[in-house]
């Protein structure tokens, strides 16, 4: 089946689902693969459960008579290719967002900022790769200004795929540091693929991107793009320009703009977060959301899903930004942590997972740090930072931890709890 013949069927629903568990009234079912699942062997079942269409790729399918059975080469190529019809039908303004830390955060302030002016559709959660960019450009409407794009990579040549699908007008990359070196091979690697939104935009011809000026690797990677720039160090050419006022424990700053200056008291932890508000204040000025908008929409805003969230216990205060790590936003998190105003620090850290050979040299350089910092007391979980030292309190896994906090809860301190989700850290916040 074409692609526009696709469309059409598309037309008639509205909405696609891929999880035959919920099926919208008059949705198109999407039949995709996974390692232990085929989405074929629940087309049937979800014409039962309220679709209008099922879209297969299963040969046992070719000479169905049925209407409502759409047969296709590839249903994973046919999602991503009616994903881009729709978006270039639609001709809605897409910005693009990836980098290695602070793109979620990032994604949400800059559609909390837009919002303040704009009908925005932006990325729900994590939904940034292969499959979540395509269900995400297939929830635009006719009523939808601005989308708000989020791209994800753990290879290299997974921007590009994904840049190719979206066809961003905009893009923005957050940073790139050490993380998904089992996959990049190496730190150029990171900065190689994330570059690939760059590459799109050069070479479609829309150039336009949105760039944090005082970071070096941004910087050089991006010749021959119009560059609307934030940062820190106040110089001429800076569209928005920021300052740091305090992060005890929460963000506060000021930002400057055509020499005006603002104040924005915000809930977000860490002095790291600095650089993705003025990424959202720049994209909200460019689109002419005014300061006071700007201003309400930062201070609004509440981080969610264990990034950066301070949470009150009976007992203690804590920290957690529980749902990643890697070197660079672990290390992040412990210097904003050690320069925090508060007394009687606590630290909980797990695994940084997917860092390939160089695994042992990162953890161990973070224990390293952790030994210059004073904190009151260290739990290490996990068989990596095992490896890299022997004088911290250590447990192998979450459920060991869990039941020594049981007999010995930690009172009255502020504790940052910082690992990779698959470590689970964030379980742990019931006995604290």
């Amino acid at each position: 089946m074409d692609i526009s013949t696709l469309y059409k069927c598309f037309t008639e629903c509205g909405s696609v689902t891929t999880d035959s568990r919920n099926c919208p009234e008059g949705s198109m079912f999407i039949a995709l693969k996974g390692e232990s699942f085929n989405g074929n062997d629940f087309a049937i079942a979800s014409l039962d459960k309220g679709c209008q269409y099922a879209v297969v790729d299963d040969k046992r399918f070719q000479e169905e008579s049925n209407p409502r059975i759409l047969f296709v080469d590839d249903c994973l190529k046919a999602l991503q290719q009616l994903a881009n019809y729709h978006r270039k039908k639609l001709g809605t303004k897409v910005i693009g967002i990836t980098g290695t830390n602070g793109k979620t955060t990032t994604k949400e302030l800059i559609a909390s900022v837009l919002s303040q002016r704009y009908d925005v559709l932006y990325t729900e959660g994590n939904l940034n790769n292969h499959i979540g960019v395509p269900l995400t450009l297939l929830r635009l409407t006719p009523d939808h200004e601005v989308a708000v794009i989020e791209m994800g990579a753990n290879h290299p040549g997974e921007i590009k795929m994904l840049a190719n699908i979206a066809e961003p007008d905009y893009g923005l990359i957050t940073n790139v540091g050490k993380a998904h070196l089992e996959g990049f091979g190496s730190f150029e690697g990171v900065v190689k693929t994330k570059g690939e939104l760059y590459d799109f935009l050069r070479y479609s011809g829309k150039h336009i991107i949105f760039i944090d000026r005082d970071n070096e690797n941004l910087d050089k990677i991006s010749q021959g793009l119009v560059r609307i720039g934030y940062g820190t160090k106040n110089e001429a050419g800076l569209y928005i320009s920021g300052s740091l006022l305090s992060c005890s424990p929460y963000l506060s700053f000021e930002w400057g703009h055509e020499g005006q200056t603002y104040t924005v008291d915000t809930h977000l932890i860490g002095s790291y977060n600095l650089m993705n508000a003025l990424a959202a204040i720049t994209v909200g000025r460019y689109f002419s959301v005014s300061a006071t908008s700007i201003k309400e929409a930062l201070e609004n805003y509440i981080p969610r899903n264990n990034r950066s969230q301070l949470t009150t216990t009976e007992s203690n205060m804590l920290i957690v930004d529980a749902y990643n790590a890697n070197p660079t936003s672990m290390m992040a998190a412990l210097e904003n942590f050690r320069l925090m105003d508060v007394t009687k620090k606590m630290v909980i850290l797990g695994d940084m997972k997917e860092l390939g050979e160089g695994s042992h040299e990162e953890h161990k350089k973070i224990v390293d740090y952790i030994d210059n910092s004073h904190f009151e007391r260290v739990i290490l979980v996990g068989k990596e930072f095992q490896a890299a030292t022997s004088s911290y309190e250590h447990y192998n896994d979450v459920n060991e931890l869990i039941n020594n906090l049981k007999n010995d809860k930690p009172i009255g301190y502020y504790i940052l709890i910082k690992g990779s989700n698959s470590m689970k850290l964030s379980s742990i916040k019931d006995f604290l």
